[in-house]
């Protein structure tokens, strides 16, 4: 009896919420395989009219604008999500100045854009270019990595630095590039952070190619998981009604056994696999993500970050500080200072302004050693000399709270410009705020016009469930690990029920 109650339970545990979240895990599973291979998909956008209203550039929000570059007496490059426009020191009109970008909005997603030697270098989500004045269009240039992702570009006297996630890469012509791999910093030990760890797990970047393969091979077992469990509940109530009307049902039933019995088979054996990649998904977005933001763990030997580079993916942002007469490196695992040889092992800097796990999306020296660092954990200014953290808003000094925090503060920097006369931030949600001068113009129409979403930023949206935010608020927060414990319970109760059925069975 008690036998009997345990798999009624169970069944009802496997059915309903399986019913419930069959539609989300394929949107899951959809989502996840084009998140996986971003640069075969850059070239697919998806137009905003299509997407909630959220969606829709409201005052140069959404990440629209990262930076801006004063190119001449009344000439300024604003670059962002929405690529590189041009416009005049007081942001009167705007003109189209991403002529050369391959198609697809991706790739024209700027991280910073640099003058040197009278040329202009812009550093992408899809690599390094250079603007052929002759062609007035973009260039890509090789550089001797294999990533292509561009991180920072900056300056150092008559040297161009170029930061890519893994490593910094000097020219003198532009052209010609050394790559310099980073030293490890003092006291440096082989750990990485647990959410990376996560990340690449679920992506199955953690073994490289074949590991992302996997993960896709698992994206197609939940859709067909998903929709064969959906068959399964419906083929009764088919097979009823043509019992009804006295027609022939025995087609219907051979197909629902075979369906039942492909649909046991399969989630049986891909069952652990996918509660590991579904409970390491689940920490990848808050609330679950707070308590592993800052954790770190030993690297899983083998793996795609075992690596003898000690910054393999973690280099953020780079600037040369000609007082200190030093490099100053922001990482996902803070702020470093190193020397011009690189020849000593880089310094953890004696206080850390507050960056959140998204990255440092302003780092701007203001002069006497104090840095604007912006980030999603709001704007601070830095003394890189005594240590001093302040507020930038409040000007109070920033206290760094115990224990586990919120990766997001009330202020999400994305950005900063500077005009002629005036000068404003960029907030993710409100957009373009002022920090001097006049207020920053309405976004001109071309622009939105000519600034849909990606196909794998819309995939990101489903993905962590942002899409839902217009139809129940901030609590679309809870979808991700809502959605994870469900799938657990599903995966669980179905290897459950499948190993009681089946060993009664033998």
């Amino acid at each position: 009896m008690r036998k009997n109650k345990a798999l009624k339970i169970f069944k009802k545990l496997h059915k309903w919420p399986a019913i419930i979240i069959a539609f989300f895990a394929i949107l899951f599973a959809t989502s996840g395989i084009v998140m996986n291979h971003r640069g075969t998909f850059s070239s697919i956008d998806v137009s905003r009219k299509f997407l909630p209203s959220n969606y829709t550039y409201k005052n140069w929000n959404l990440a629209a604008v990262r930076g801006s570059l004063q190119t001449g007496e009344n000439e300024i490059l604003v670059f962002g999500n929405i690529g590189i426009w041009e416009t005049d020191g007081n942001f009167g009109e705007f003109s189209d100045y991403n002529q050369g970008f391959p198609k697809g909005i991706d790739n024209r997603k700027i991280y910073s854009v640099i003058q040197f030697k009278n040329q202009l270098f812009a550093g992408t989500h899809m690599g390094l270019y250079s603007r052929n004045t002759k062609k007035n269009s973009w260039e890509q240039v090789d550089v001797p990595v294999r990533e292509e992702r561009i991180a920072d570009l900056n300056l150092k006297g008559d040297t161009l630095l170029v930061l890519t996630r893994n490593y910094l890469l000097k020219s003198s012509d532009g052209k010609n590039f050394e790559t310099i791999q980073l030293p490890a910093p003092v006291g440096y030990k082989e750990k990485t952070g647990l959410f990376d760890t996560f990340w690449q797990l679920h992506s199955g970047e953690l073994l490289g190619l074949p590991g992302k393969l996997i993960v896709d091979l698992l994206g197609v077992i939940t859709v067909f998981l998903s929709v064969t469990g959906l068959l399964h509940f419906f083929f009764p109530k088919i097979i009823k009604k043509r019992k009804k009307k006295q027609k022939q049902v025995g087609s219907f039933v051979a197909v629902k056994k075979k369906n039942l019995r492909w649909h046991n088979v399969v989630g049986y054996i891909f069952a652990l696999f996918l509660v590991i990649n579904t409970f390491a998904g689940m920490h990848l977005r808050p609330p679950l993500l707070i308590a592993i933001a800052n954790k770190q763990v030993e690297i899983i030997p083998g793996t795609h970050l075992d690596n003898p580079n000690p910054w393999f993916d973690k280099l953020r942002r780079v600037h040369w500080d000609n007082d200190l007469h030093q490099y100053i490196f922001s990482t996902s695992e803070g702020f470093y200072f190193a020397g011009e040889s690189f020849s000593k092992p880089l310094q953890t800097a004696l206080s850390q302004p507050p960056v959140s796990v998204m990255g440092c999306n302003v780092f701007k020296p203001l002069g006497e050693k104090i840095y604007m660092v912006g980030s999603f954990n709001g704007m601070f200014l830095w003394n890189i000399e005594t240590g001093v953290v302040a507020n930038f808003f409040t000007q109070q000094p920033y206290v760094a709270p115990e224990g586990m925090q919120s990766p997001i503060a009330a202020n999400m920097v994305a950005g900063l410009v500077k005009g002629n006369e005036s000068a404003f931030w960029f907030d993710y949600n409100r957009g373009a705020l002022q920090l001097s001068g006049k207020t920053f113009p309405e976004m001109p129409e071309q622009i939105i016009t000519n600034s849909p979403m990606s196909l794998w930023n819309t995939a990101l949206e489903f993905h962590t469930g942002r899409i839902f935010e217009h139809m129940v608020g901030p609590f679309y927060i809870l979808y991700v690990p809502l959605a994870g414990i469900c799938i657990l319970l599903v995966l669980i109760s179905g290897v459950y029920l499948w190993w009681k059925l089946h060993r009664r069975k033998g």
